[in-house]
């Protein structure tokens, strides 16, 4: 059984027990679980609920793995012949999180 969840302007095929990345976001103190309520498909085999957008009833629960950063991209601006040289570098933030149940 898959699910595709929207999260943001993302939208990521999952499975129960699968590990994914999202943004980041912002989460109370303690937290340890994440719901997904806007659910655009579940697939179980020939049993398949497409949402309009989203399926009504239908939610995933993913527990919350930590925050990690992702791979370094490198900025590098120049312009030929004046002397203009700026190198910088950002890592982004994401969510872990590991999907435990699919409902719907």
């Amino acid at each position: 059984m898959y699910a595709v969840i929207e999260d943001g302007s993302h939208q990521y095929k999952v499975e129960e027990g699968d590990t994914f990345e999202v943004q980041r976001h912002d989460l109370n103190e303690g937290q340890t679980t994440y719901e997904f309520d806007r659910v655009v498909m579940i697939g179980d085999g020939d049993n398949s609920k497409v949402g309009q957008p989203y399926v009504e009833g239908a939610k995933v629960t993913a527990k919350i793995g930590g925050e990690i950063k992702g791979d370094k991209i490198h900025i590098f601006k120049f312009r030929k012949r004046k002397g203009y040289r700026r190198k910088t570098g950002h890592r982004q933030r994401f969510l872990q999180l590991t999907v435990e149940k699919i409902e719907g």
